[in-house]
């Protein structure tokens, strides 16, 4: 099985990249083998949100644009964190009573192919 790149974001605002074949959304902590090789284990409700991305380079001056429609992908919402970033795709498995949801961004040029969202980073969630 391949592992999957990602981008750990945690809620102090430092950052984390690396691979990981042992994240699943019912867990609360997961283990990342980090670019340089190191292995650390995280904890879900330390983090702001798992990103699983195409590449680890990424685009820092690319402005999202979330006006992609995806077909059977769920209910389309839009995501404010506490730090003030928003995000909008869709989700096929919100639940209020989760410690989070995956979420498609509705921005398939971009880096990012799925979000791992954990509920209690975020600051308003509502369904577009």
């Amino acid at each position: 099985m391949e592992p999957n790149r990602v981008v750990v974001k945690f809620k102090d605002n430092t950052v984390a990249k690396g691979k990981t074949n042992d994240f699943f959304p019912n867990k609360n902590q997961f283990h990342l083998e980090e670019i340089n090789g190191e292995i650390m284990e995280i904890g879900i409700e330390d983090l702001k949100a798992v990103f699983f991305v195409k590449d680890f380079k990424g685009n820092k001056d690319r402005e999202d644009n979330y006006n992609d429609e995806i077909a059977a992908g769920g209910r389309k919402m839009k995501v404010r964190f506490f730090d003030g970033e928003t995000v909008v795709g869709y989700t096929l498995g919100y639940s209020p009573d989760r410690q989070g949801f995956y979420l498609t961004p509705a921005d398939l040029q971009g880096n990012n192919e799925r979000i791992f969202v954990v509920k209690s980073a975020t600051e308003k969630i509502e369904f577009l």
